[in-house]
């Protein structure tokens, strides 16, 4: 736990809220994640038959999502193989421990294994992984375990647990069962053709692959230690820890849950002690709320707010960045966390509006990458591209058009290049600017309370239409930008080279608090060896209950 604690105080002074170079911009050096690499491949969102692999998300929202009744098929399999019925993992751990959490990682190419080095740097006193949600892309195939998740974490010296994302649903969970819960496929049930909607989803329907049990047993042997062994009970569990609970949910292809779960779900809620879910799909997300329904009725939000449960936070993944909603329900604060940022293509945050959802305020929000860097990158990245040269907009300038939009103080020192100084930016007409030291450190409300005395940034027409284009700023007229664009679209997008805006989080037990910190993985040399700490939060216990093992 100590080395975690100076390497968070080093990483507060070198992270994305400090200067450029705690984001990866002036990147010197690349990290060595190429040489945990077995090659140089790269994983493409653009290869038509990646898309066409993927089309089951498209099926399901046409023509119904099946995940909840193959997900009974899958459960009541592991019923009949004597799990325990409340699907309860007990790691043996003291009364402090930590564990390290990460969100759509299975790539397979830099993006996923930049993230690795800082990961095994301040995990390895953890307990486990967890991974939330999209274990594997495209479509969670089991015979792609290899590259993308045995190699990358076989020096991680502890068991990994995972809940199952939109893309592992895509192969009917075969693959996602056959490795985290030793499970055979289900027997193929063949219906004939009816004009029904499930009958023309099966006309087009990706089916599961068929596991090369030869070529699993080999990549296995990547993670072959005693000490990395777990089998999980469901895609759906409990981990039991002392005075908290991981409640873990699989929330499918669409992002509900069936009845079955949702029963089990109440059933484990009811305990007292604190707890944290785990979700496939976060609740809070770029500014809007999914409360994820259940199958017969009621919400999983409706579970996690009601203050008999007592959940402290709820962390999703599905979404490719981190953000942070603390919102009050009840007379207490939950944390709806996004936590996406483990190996797959960034989603943009810069067109993320002005924060006031669930009555959270913006100066509270937090999220990774800041704004002004998600608009620089995508700038340079469309420039680069398609040859647009004037879209191209500096950190500098992406940080104050953002704080321009928002109407907050930038969230690092602007002027100079290299994040020694900066300067206030006037705010959104009729919306009132918060001013700098204002609020709580570093979030996209995100300020550090600091404000330089460099030059300014000069606005300019020309960065103001390349905000617009990029979908940082509003459009006096409709293009196909924005939200939707960067929320659909940003898999046309992928690069391999820093900065990659990735991260994890790490998760501490001690002392009767619980804290979780966002430490972030640029792909430069410096940022493997002191990641960044950019975000984090105390949550107090209180004293752990007895244990009851009975």
């Amino acid at each position: 736990m100590v080395d975690v604690e100076r390497a968070a105080a080093r990483g507060k002074r070198a992270s994305s809220r400090v200067s450029e170079e705690g984001a990866g911009w002036s990147c010197q050096e690349m990290g060595t994640f190429q040489k945990l690499r077995s090659g140089n491949g790269s994983f493409s969102w653009l290869n038509l038959g990646t898309l066409l692999r993927s089309r089951n998300e498209i099926l399901a929202q046409l023509f119904g999502d099946p995940s909840d009744e193959v997900r009974r098929r899958w459960v009541a399999a592991r019923i009949q193989r004597g799990v325990d019925p409340d699907f309860r993992i007990k790691p043996d751990l003291g009364a402090e421990y930590s564990f390290l959490i990460v969100g759509d990682t299975g790539e397979g190419d830099a993006s996923q294994y930049a993230v690795v080095p800082g990961l095994l740097n301040l995990g390895a006193d953890t307990a486990f992984t967890v991974v939330a949600s999209d274990v594997i892309y495209p479509t969670g195939s089991g015979n792609e375990y290899g590259d993308k998740f045995f190699r990358p974490y076989k020096d991680y010296l502890a068991p990994i647990y995972a809940i199952p994302g939109n893309h592992d649903w895509y192969d009917g969970l075969g693959g996602f069962m056959r490795v985290f819960c030793d499970t055979p496929a289900l027997e193929v049930k063949r219906q004939g053709f009816s004009l029904s909607p499930a009958g023309l989803r099966g006309l087009f329907w990706t089916q599961p692959q068929k596991i090369d049990e030869q070529r699993l047993a080999q990549d296995r042997t990547l993670r072959s230690s005693p000490a990395q062994q777990a089998v999980q009970p469901a895609p759906y569990w409990v981990i039991d820890l002392p005075g908290l609970m991981l409640v873990g949910i699989d929330t499918g292809i669409r992002g509900s849950i069936d009845r079955d779960q949702g029963a089990w779900l109440r059933r484990v809620s009811a305990d007292p002690r604190p707890k944290i879910l785990i979700t496939g799909k976060p609740i809070y997300d770029r500014n809007a709320y999914h409360p994820c329904p259940i199958e017969d009725g009621g919400t999983v939000d409706e579970i996690v707010r009601d203050p008999a449960h007592n959940y402290v936070a709820a962390i999703g993944g599905d979404t490719h960045n981190y953000q942070r909603y603390p919102v009050e329900a009840g007379g207490r604060t939950i944390q709806y966390i996004v936590s996406g940022g483990g190996g797959a293509f960034m989603h943009a945050t810069h067109t993320i509006s002005r924060v006031d959802t669930g009555g959270v305020r913006e100066d509270d929000f937090k999220c990774y990458p800041l704004r002004g860097d998600s608009l620089s990158f995508y700038s340079k990245l469309y420039r680069d591209r398609f040859g647009m040269r004037w879209l191209y907009l500096t950190p500098d300038e992406g940080l104050v058009l953002m704080s321009r939009q928002i109407g907050n103080t930038p969230p690092r020192p602007v002027g100079t290049g290299d994040g020694s100084a900066g300067a206030g930016v006037p705010a959104t007409p009729g919306v009132p600017a918060t001013p700098a030291g204002a609020g709580s450190p570093g979030g996209a409300g995100e300020r550090d309370g600091s404000a330089g005395d460099g030059k300014p940034v000069k606005m300019t027409t020309r960065m103001k239409w390349a905000a617009r284009f990029l979908g940082g700023w509003p459009m006096p007229f409709r293009l196909p930008v924005g939200r939707t664009f960067h929320r659909y679209f940003s898999e046309l997008s992928d690069w391999d080279t820093p900065p990659f805006f990735k991260s994890f989080l790490h998760v501490s037990v001690e002392a009767g608090v619980l804290r979780i910190r966002c430490f972030a993985a640029t792909g430069c040399r410096p940022q493997e060896v002191e990641p960044p700490l950019e975000d984090e939060v105390a949550i107090p216990l209180g004293p752990p209950p007895a244990r009851d093992d009975g």
